[in-house]
């Protein structure tokens, strides 16, 4: 026998429906249940399903609808009540406000940043709108929205300097707050934007389990990258990252775009300052250009993002911060040059093809003379080679000829930067560092006082078990202001990003007048802090924010005029009044 409860004005999300679902057709007695909000479509579903009765015919879309077969219903309504009143107990124990109204929201969390959206999909555009008003970003997780609705949100936002993930937006983490579907994460410096919720759980926890860390993940929605939309939040997304102090490497994951989108995309990666690690689900891998690395994989994509993000850990940006000489340095435009001078031949070539690939030159497969790279005034020499030892030893045992170079580079008025191997082990030098040390010092000193400064770089091929000790050798050059890195590819890379620092506003000012970035400013101050968010729909969304340091206002919201679109239209057009 079928048997209808009916609580009026009882708005339920669809979590909890499903739950209470869940509860109640497990209890003995209980043949078959349909618990849903009296909406038409919802009506219409439980006709389809037999389980339908003439008292629904009075629901309206706030109230909810309990239809059992059953024998025992006041067994039914019995644990339907001890369930509304544990989430009723629940919510109250919660340590954040429960509101119902966008005004009262806004009251409680008056510097609130950003609008969690988790509600039926034919409301969720209106309820966007809303918070755009308010100067809102949108983290819309709704989906069922209109591809116009979305491109209409979209544009709207990007015309106030906001942002709008999604819909069907399913992850995000904003300063180590998961939103949504997400993994906690610990906070690091790769940025991540993805069309894709599930490929950007996949790729945040590779980082996390292999010791890297994410400063933010700004999901998009799945059809972000159709020709409709036009990669409005990508474009976003990216060029907020770019702009980011706590970003060195940015990800970008993307479901099949449409080719033109993909293009629009890629040619936005080249205006970035950092480098983009892509991948386009589906598509072959394109070789690397400017900075642009492509992935195949999740999985690849994660351990190059971490690759990058290791070398970044020792980047220009944070050098920056706290290295006086490159500030001189960058004051001086004629700076601009690396000298690199080796006694490794091998060496010296990785590091002519690392800043050949950095500096977008062409391969040169003839080295005259150990010149491993000539561009401009940037120069690596492998001293080892034939032309430099006839006469006298090679430069891992006599390194005569090597401090001359070095001492002449640093004199060298457009010298930037200074790059060095140090290979150790038996048959080398016994204290090639004792030798640079001092000479590299007191050449720091002497351009110190011609208003110049200098940096030096270095790496040490060897172990502890070394005659010369590598760590001891680290100590000495150090000690001399000499930036050691764990390997030369390592040291190489922070040349080049150093250089790249230093032409830095010039490009800046060529890639801005390129691409015409709109403002920013309210998207870009939404990952400076922990996110401020109104919650609207989904209270275990706003559960995960409180507990990972986000401030949440739980807005405990019903469809207004009882769900009836064209009177709810009329209300909202007279509030606006």
């Amino acid at each position: 026998m079928l048997h209808t409860v009916i609580k009026k004005n009882l708005y339920q999300d669809s979590v909890s429906l499903m739950l209470l679902t869940n509860h109640l057709s497990a209890m003995d007695g209980v043949e078959r249940i349909s618990v849903m909000m009296g909406t038409p479509s919802n009506k219409d579903i439980m006709k389809g399903s037999g389980l339908y009765t003439d008292e629904l015919e009075a629901a309206s879309p706030n109230d909810l609808c309990v239809v059992a077969e059953t024998e025992n219903v006041d067994r039914v309504i019995e644990e339907l009540e001890d369930f509304l009143n544990n989430q009723s107990a629940a919510s109250e124990a919660t340590a954040y406000s429960t509101v119902r109204t966008w005004e009262m929201a806004g009251n409680k969390l008056p510097n609130a940043d950003l609008a969690l959206i988790s509600i039926a999909g034919e409301h969720a555009a209106a309820e966007a709108n809303k918070a755009l008003d308010r100067d809102l970003n949108v983290f819309l997780f709704s989906d069922n929205v209109s591809i116009e609705d979305e491109l209409q949100l979209k544009q709207r936002a990007a015309e106030k300097g906001l942002m709008v993930m999604g819909p069907d937006c399913g992850t995000g983490i904003l300063n180590g707050v998961p939103i949504a579907f997400a993994n906690v994460i610990e906070k690091g410096n790769i940025g991540v934007v993805g069309a894709s919720g599930t490929g950007i759980q996949e790729v945040t926890t590779i980082i996390g389990r292999n010791g890297g860390g994410v400063s933010h993940a700004i999901g998009t929605g799945g059809r972000d990258l159709a020709l409709e939309i036009g990669a409005l939040t990508t474009i976003q997304g990216l060029r907020v990252l770019d702009a980011d102090p706590e970003t060195d490497v940015i990800v970008y994951i993307s479901k099949p775009p449409a080719p033109e989108v993909r293009e629009k995309v890629v040619e936005v990666f080249k205006t970035l300052s950092k480098p983009v690690v892509s991948i386009f689900m589906g598509d072959k891998p394109k070789e690397q250009h400017d900075n642009v690395h492509y992935a195949w994989t999740l999985e690849d994509t994660a351990l190059k993002a971490l690759e990058l993000a290791q070398t970044s850990n020792t980047s220009a940006d944070s050098i920056l911060a706290d290295n006086e000489d490159l500030k001189k340095i960058k004051e001086n435009k004629d700076q601009r040059f690396i000298k690199g001078y080796y006694c490794g031949g091998t060496l010296a070539l990785e590091a002519a093809m690392i800043l050949e690939d950095a500096f977008n030159l062409d391969p040169d497969a003839a080295h005259p003379e150990g010149m491993m790279l000539q561009h401009g005034e940037h120069e690596v020499i492998d001293l080892g080679d034939d032309a430099y030892t006839q006469g006298r030893a090679h430069p891992m045992i006599d390194p005569t000829f090597r401090v001359e170079k070095v001492k002449e580079a640093i004199a060298n008025p457009k010298t930037a930067v200074l790059l060095l191997d140090n290979v150790i082990g038996y048959g080398a030098h016994d204290d090639m560092a004792g030798v640079f040390a001092p000479v590299v010092e007191k050449g720091k000193k002497e351009a110190a006082e011609q208003g110049r400064a200098i940096i030096a770089i270095a790496s040490v091929t060897g172990t502890a078990q070394d005659p010369q000790v590598y760590q001891d050798q680290v100590d000495k050059l150090e000690a001399a202001g000499v930036i050691v890195t764990e390997s030369n590819a390592q040291a190489t890379k922070l040349a080049a990003a150093i250089i790249d620092s230093l032409e830095g506003e010039e490009a800046a000012e060529t890639k801005a007048e390129k691409t015409a970035v709109a403002d920013l400013t309210k998207a870009s101050e939404l990952i400076s802090d922990k996110p401020r968010v109104i919650n609207v729909g989904l209270t275990g969304f706003a559960d995960t924010v409180q507990e990972n340091g986000g401030q949440v206002v739980q807005y405990q919201w019903a469809p207004i005029a009882g769900g009836d679109k064209r009177l709810a239209a009329i209300l909202d057009k007279l509030s606006k009044l």
